[in-house]
């Protein structure tokens, strides 16, 4: 009697045990992601309403849009071990169809964190002007003499 013949019954499904607990750790790795992002977002929302200081909703947005992405991630690599062991042609389409849409979302939310970094680089010096406060001098660029 072959060894292979000997472990081949029980290794299929041992493997299929373990990636189906792999995947269930990676889901809730994602999802845990995702609650701390709210948790972090919703403390700084009320810390700034609190204190009734100009709250920077756009810099919340920020925090939880990185955490989203991130959790993103976790969820497409919990998609892909469900499918890593002998998956149907219909899992296949069904995974495809999946990992579309999330590198989608990924790259309009990853896009949008730029945005909204460039926005807020911009809108420091405005703010400094308008509070009195003479704005830092852009990195690299030396300040205008004065005459």
């Amino acid at each position: 009697m072959d060894s292979k013949d000997i472990f081949e019954p029980w290794i299929d499904p041992a493997v299929r045990v373990g990636v189906g607990w792999l995947r269930l750790g990676v889901e809730i790795v994602g999802a845990s992601i995702v609650a701390v992002g709210v948790l972090v977002a919703l403390a700084q929302c009320v810390r700034a309403l609190t204190w009734r200081q100009g709250a920077d909703f756009n810099a919340i947005r920020l925090v939880l849009s990185r955490y989203l992405a991130l959790a993103l991630e976790f969820q497409l690599g919990a998609d892909i071990l469900s499918t890593a062991i002998a998956p149907s042609p219909q899992e296949i389409a069904k995974l495809g169809a999946i990992a579309i849409i999330r590198t989608a979302l990924n790259f309009f939310l990853s896009r949008e964190m730029r945005e909204e970094q460039d926005l807020a680089a911009h809108e420091k010096p405005v703010h400094a002007r308008a509070n009195g406060q003479a704005p830092a001098p852009a990195p690299g660029l030396a300040a205008a003499p004065e005459e």
